[in-house]
């Protein structure tokens, strides 16, 4: 970086104080050095494009500017940069590179119509836009893992827990098919963040666009956004693309970090319904019969230091007046970025981890057995059956559960006897079902089986909820390339137009 006065300036005082240069002013540079050169490169290129195609530069003033451009983009690798302070950020770097290289009168004038206010959100859109694609894709493929998991266990028998206690008997198909449901709900989220992002805040200026005749849509469309965001305040103040992103990816990560939970429930051994092989198991250093399924842990703490990170930056936002401000730049935007890292890691470790689990059958029989969860089943019956009201067989098979339990007996092999009790006790007469009949009825395999309403784990119904689930997967993955294929045309299309107009007489 050469030195030079303070471009805003016609003394050659210091700047900055030595103190703001390095809590401030470095961190800044730095951050802009990483994560936004590109999305800059683009932006001069775009709006040069579009200052000669509209006439507000001569095609000669803005040939030079861009060969300028070109030269700078050869001759400075922004990796090798250390800030100094000689000039206040990466934009100033640029004009003060641009000086070098042109007449005086040409030096200034890409700036024309712009601001560092508009450019700053833009850049900031422009860099949100890969890192959502990049985890929306992620989290479509957890999707699909998820989706191959729960057709392969469609059928799979386990206990379903309300309040920490075992409940009901369902599937391991149906389980997942409710998780996927959340996962796709969040997946709009995203799309729906997505498309605030799509709107190009370029040309807005400081806030009131320009004087000059700007092409804010050519503009958009070069840097390969859908439009132009319409309102120019609205352009540098309305930050609720900000807040929209983030919220979208913290609800990813909270309502995931639910399911990840009780897969650290499910496999203790206490509980053992769900079985992590070697492959994802470390042991312990001092406890040889140890097997720790420690990247549910990592899984569990990665997800809420995304949640943590996600929601920092919509607390920053809070209570910051409607006016373009620092707030929702810099080292927000810093948080941010880390939000998407190890948010990242989060999907593609647990789309790993999902296709690996299995159930273990014998652990899940033995807590159905334990613990009656099928007699829900059995009042059912004895309503439809037995023409007895809901309360009454509910108080049948209350009784028979607990003198189920308190024998430590199988409820299909040793309830028929305190049912039949029960059942005479309250209804005053023998009842009609066989034990043949009482042992199908409270058979886990029955209760699945005969519950095929729309979203239960009946075999039909749990068919068609998957088959459902697949298909907005595809579309999802559609949409998705059908925005990558319109972005990458926009940008093959500016780097014509710019090569074009740098080749120009």
């Amino acid at each position: 970086m050469t030195a030079h006065t303070d471009p805003r300036t016609s003394d050659s005082s210091v700047f900055p104080d030595p103190v703001y240069k390095e809590t401030v002013l470095r961190p800044l540079f730095d951050a802009v050095r990483t994560h936004h050169v590109e999305g800059f490169r683009a932006v001069d290129r775009a709006h040069l494009v579009m200052l000669a195609e509209t006439g507000i530069l001569s095609r000669e003033t803005a040939s030079g500017i861009a060969r300028a451009l070109i030269e700078i983009e050869r001759e400075i690798d922004p990796a090798t940069l250390t800030y100094t302070g000689e000039v206040e950020d990466y934009f100033f770097l640029v004009e003060s590179e641009l000086r070098k290289r042109l007449k005086a009168d040409d030096n200034g004038r890409l700036h024309t119509g712009r601001s560092r206010n508009d450019i700053e959100h833009t850049l900031f859109k422009l860099a949100l836009k890969p890192r959502l694609d990049k985890l929306a894709g992620q989290l479509r493929a957890l999707i699909g893992a998820a989706l191959t998991l729960a057709e392969r266990e469609k059928a799979t028998l386990i206990v379903a827990y309300t309040h920490g206690q075992p409940a009901q008997p369902s599937t391991l198909g149906h389980y997942l098919s409710a998780a996927i449901e959340v996962m796709l709900r969040d997946h709009r989220r995203l799309v729906q963040a997505r498309e605030l992002l799509d709107l190009c805040p370029l040309g807005a200026a400081a806030i009131t666009t320009s004087g000059f005749p700007l092409d804010r849509h050519r503009t958009a469309h070069l840097l390969g956004f859908k439009a132009p965001l319409q309102n120019s305040y609205g352009c540098i103040a309305a930050v609720d693309y900000v807040t929209g992103v983030f919220s979208a990816v913290e609800l990813v990560f909270l309502h995931l970090g639910r399911l990840i939970q009780d897969l650290q429930f499910w496999t203790a051994f206490e509980v053992g319904q769900v079985y992590v092989p070697n492959a994802f198991v470390q042991i312990s250093s001092i406890m040889p019969q140890k097997r720790n399924p420690v990247p549910i842990e990592h899984l569990r703490h990665l997800a809420s230091q995304t949640v943590s990170r996600a929601r920092l930056v919509r607390d920053v936002v809070h209570n910051t007046p409607f006016t373009d401000m620092n707030d929702s730049e810099g080292e927000t935007q810093e948080a941010g970025y880390q939000s998407f890292e190890s948010g990242g890691r989060v999907l593609d470790l647990l789309a790993a981890l999902l296709p690996a689990l299995s159930v273990d059958s014998r652990r899940v029989a033995e807590t159905i057995r334990r613990s009656c969860i099928t007699i829900t089943e059995l009042a059912d019956t004895l309503v439809r059956k037995e023409g007895l009201s809901f309360r009454a067989a509910h108080e049948v098979a209350s009784a028979v559960a607990r003198a189920v339990v308190a024998g430590d007996g199988d409820l299909p092999r040793d309830g028929y006897e305190p049912f039949a009790e029960a059942f005479r006790h309250v209804a005053d007469r023998e009842p009609g079902l066989s034990r043949e009949d009482f042992a199908t009825a409270v058979s886990p395999e029955n209760f699945v089986a005969l519950r095929e309403r729309f979203g239960g784990p009946g075999p039909k119904a749990l068919g068609e909820a998957l088959a459902g689930y697949r298909a907005e997967l595809a579309s999802a993955e559609d949409a998705a390339s059908a925005i990558a294929s319109r972005e990458g045309a926009a940008r093959r299309e500016l780097d014509a137009a710019f090569t074009a107009l740098a080749g120009a007489a």
